[in-house]
């Protein structure tokens, strides 16, 4: 499989045009690179699971990731890739994360959702003066960012082995450099 992020951005624009989603889009790209370089893989890789995960979300959010598996194997993407996607979604799908690119992926989705929600609330509305014990405020105000599954967050947290605060920690890692790209910061 070719590794392509100028193809993979424009099948990703061909099949969403809400700004939100272009975003998260670029915020799980980010954060799936940075756990890549973590774990010794490659972040290329990793990056183009994160950026396409959910590339069908706009145009068939009831078949969510499904009928993406149909539009990445149609453009060239291996069987490794197509099942990373589907496993992000695992409640729908029925693939459970297998692969730690997988768990990952699984694992970030949602907070990086969770995160830039928190950052919009700061007076900075910036991630470089966000920290966990910030966030985990949040986490607490089922209120807030209401449409983050917070399970799921614990559940890939289980999954990865790891705490919370530590996969809150490094996605924060992961998004700072890219946080004027999300419409955060001054």
């Amino acid at each position: 499989m070719e590794i392509d992020r100028s193809k993979a951005w424009a099948l990703l624009s061909a099949h969403n045009t809400e700004d939100m989603h272009l975003k998260h889009a670029l915020a799980v790209e980010a954060t799936m690179r940075h756990f890549a370089i973590l774990a010794g893989e490659d972040p290329e890789l990793w990056g183009l699971v994160g950026l396409l995960h959910d590339l069908d979300w706009e145009e068939a959010p009831e078949e969510h990731a499904k009928k993406s598996m149909e539009w990445l194997k149609e453009a060239g993407y291996d069987e490794a890739f197509c099942r990373a996607v589907s496993a992000h979604a695992w409640e729908y799908t029925g693939t459970r994360p297998e692969s730690l690119m997988e768990k990952t992926l699984y694992a970030v989705d949602e907070l990086t959702g969770l995160l830039t929600a928190a950052a919009l609330v700061r007076p900075s509305r910036s991630l470089a003066d966000l920290e966990v014990r910030s966030v985990m405020k949040k986490w607490k105000d089922k209120a807030f960012a209401r449409g983050v599954n917070r399970e799921v967050i614990s559940r890939g947290a289980e999954i990865l082995e790891k705490p919370v605060d530590w996969l809150i920690q490094e996605t924060l890692e992961a998004l700072r450099p890219i946080e004027k790209d999300l419409g955060l910061g001054a």
